[in-house]
């Protein structure tokens, strides 16, 4: 960025918020050069609107329309001039539980990210912890990467690793893939922030430390 105003960060969650809350005290730290400009929810109650009021962060609720698993279109339209609106550089995706559909892919092109608690491309999807258990993996972990029109299929930034325990239950893999989620969501989106993320095809090269 150029001047003195910062990177500009969009959230957009439907539950608690915890990844949100790692990214904005990462912001805080200045570990990550960025701010967040902003906080949508589809959920009137969720928890991470009053997370971000906490911070004095904008946040609001916004109806996601006629649609169980998607935003319609006058839904969609608003959340796009609301983004705009708060001159957002990042869209990140923290718990949205709605599929990205075309109109806010382009209109926010290669700048909406996303985390999935799995090593992907195994297990997308949802309860993908759960989906790591009965597979019997020994090792997996959580995912950062581009959102595209597929199901958690978009260019990937970057992995944590997290081991499977021979004594987990599906409550405790999860806690333990959280923890790696809010080391991880941060520093994705400080490389974001500095310019030292491309993509090339498929791959997602990173430049410089």
């Amino acid at each position: 960025m150029t001047g003195d105003r910062k990177f500009r960060l969009g959230v957009l969650g439907s539950g608690k918020g915890s990844n949100f809350v790692a990214v904005a005290e990462a912001c805080r730290a200045g570990t990550v050069p960025a701010e967040v400009a902003l906080v949508l929810s589809d959920v009137a109650e969720a928890g991470m609107l009053e997370r971000a009021r906490e911070r004095g962060i904008p946040a609001r609720f916004m109806p996601p329309g006629k649609f169980r698993t998607k935003l319609d279109e006058e839904a969609e339209q608003a959340y796009i001039e609301a983004l705009r609106d708060a001159g957002v550089d990042l869209v990140i995706l923290a718990g949205f539980m709605r599929v990205i559909k075309d109109r806010l892919l382009q209109a926010f092109a290669g700048r909406i990210i996303n985390i999935h608690p799995s090593l992907l491309p195994s297990f997308p999807g949802l309860a993908a912890w759960r989906q790591a258990l009965e597979h019997g993996v020994k090792v997996t972990g959580c995912t950062v990467h581009f959102v595209d029109a597929g199901v958690d299929s978009g260019p990937i930034i970057g992995q944590q690793t997290v081991p499977v325990l021979d004594d987990d239950t599906p409550e405790t893999l999860h806690q333990r893939i959280q923890v790696a989620e809010h080391e991880l969501y941060p520093r994705c989106v400080a490389a974001i922030a500095r310019g030292q993320v491309t993509i090339q095809g498929r791959r997602v090269i990173r430049i410089g430390s």
